[in-house]
């Protein structure tokens, strides 16, 4: 057992995950938040690869061997893709061995952190999970990542899937609406997940905006995408609203201090939104250093996931700097791309040289006007 006991704020994904570790490592870990088992209504999915061997099904809603995604072109995607069981995985990380505090967070540091009724907890060790509180107002200036979504039964879905058991992405302008053109509205895509064994989540989703498309608007887009489909969505059993930032306020996530963790510490990939398996898989991790004595930091953040990170701020950059035709095109390089590349992209935060193959082989697929925009906001690297 270590003497350094640790403190988490924020009881979301990534903070009950890491406290969770931490107590099976044996570190004294306090778990502070104003509302340490409110119910997850999120989706949260993942590339099947990426679960931790140390969850088991119990945590995973539905599975598929393989998904479709279509942009100028269809891709069958020979790639395992998992959709959590919020309750499921909510349960399984259990607090055993957890000091619980149910308090707001009034000031955190590096050493202690302070409650809203004035409690001063102490520990060697203090991760911030807040995630999007972390950044308090800049959070709401930031790109965000907007979704409207509803659940229906297996056979209504049918047409949208097409055959496929998922479909990723599909930037295809809905049947009954206007194409997409260069300078028209900002693009989104539709993705079709199971959620259970007779549930389909249909969700329009705009990727990252600044602004990002206003909800009301893709539930209005998904309207019009199923109507092509014939289907009127007057069945839905849930409807889904979604809208978070999905880049933090500081470049370099390595130097805040306390320690971040999770969506607010640069573990979600800030060009897809993807951030819940990451924090799982790195949470041991994490909890391990602690545990060992070691710098938590320096063990998350070594060189290569520092150079990663700085790329996908980059590659953030790009996407919000294409036009709606140059979206689908992008998007249609990567999902050509070999499994192993699309792997290291989206998967692996510490694999530098995938990332750079991954980077350079969709630039090279890509027509000179596309590529010519690339260039102009790599190189700016404007957020």
């Amino acid at each position: 057992m270590s003497g350094q006991a640790a403190i988490v704020v924020g009881a979301g994904p990534s903070g009950r995950a890491l406290a969770h570790r931490l107590a099976h490592h044996g570190v004294p870990v306090t778990l502070i938040d104003s509302r340490i088992e409110r119910r997850w209504t999120a989706t949260y999915a993942a590339w099947t690869d990426e679960v931790p061997a140390w969850l088991d099904d119990s945590v995973i809603a539905a599975r598929t061997a393989s998904v479709a995604a279509h942009a100028v072109h269809r891709r069958h995607i020979p790639r395992g893709y998992s959709v959590f069981d919020t309750v499921g995985l909510q349960r399984r990380l259990h607090l055993d061995g957890v000091n619980v505090v149910e308090a707001r967070a009034r000031h955190v540091a590096p050493d202690r952190v302070i409650t809203d009724e004035g409690t001063v907890h102490r520990a060697g060790t203090v991760f911030d999970c807040r995630g999007a509180a972390a950044d308090g107002p800049s959070a709401r200036a930031a790109p965000r990542q907007t979704a409207f979504g509803i659940v229906l039964g297996r056979e209504e879905a049918a047409p949208v899937l097409d055959g496929a058991e998922a479909v990723l992405m599909d930037w295809r302008a809905p049947r009954h609406g206007s194409p997409w053109c260069p300078r028209g509205a900002a693009p989104s895509f539709l993705y079709a997940v199971p959620v259970g064994d007779d549930a389909i989540l249909l969700e329009e989703t705009c990727l990252i905006g600044r602004p990002a498309l206003p909800v009301a608007e893709l539930a209005d887009r998904l309207t019009i995408r199923l109507a092509g489909h014939g289907i009127t969505g007057d069945r839905a059993r849930h409807r889904e609203r979604v809208s978070f930032p999905v880049l933090i306020s500081s470049p370099t996530p390595w130097r805040l201090e306390p320690l971040r963790f999770g969506a607010a510490g640069g573990f979600m990939n800030p060009t897809t939104g993807y951030g819940v398996a990451t924090a799982l898989r790195w949470a041991d991790t994490a909890a391990r250093a602690v545990a060992d004595d070691e710098d938590a930091s320096a063990v998350l953040w070594p060189w290569r996931a520092q150079q990663v990170w700085r790329l996908r701020l980059r590659g953030a950059a790009v996407l919000l700097g294409l036009d709606p035709v140059q979206t689908v095109r992008f998007f249609d390089a990567f999902l050509a791309l070999p499994i192993e590349s699309q792997r290291s992209y989206l998967s692996e935060r510490a694999d530098l040289r995938g990332t750079l193959t991954a980077m350079r082989r969709v630039f090279a697929a890509l027509d000179q006007p596309t590529r010519t925009t690339l260039v102009r906001r790599t190189m700016t690297g404007r957020i």
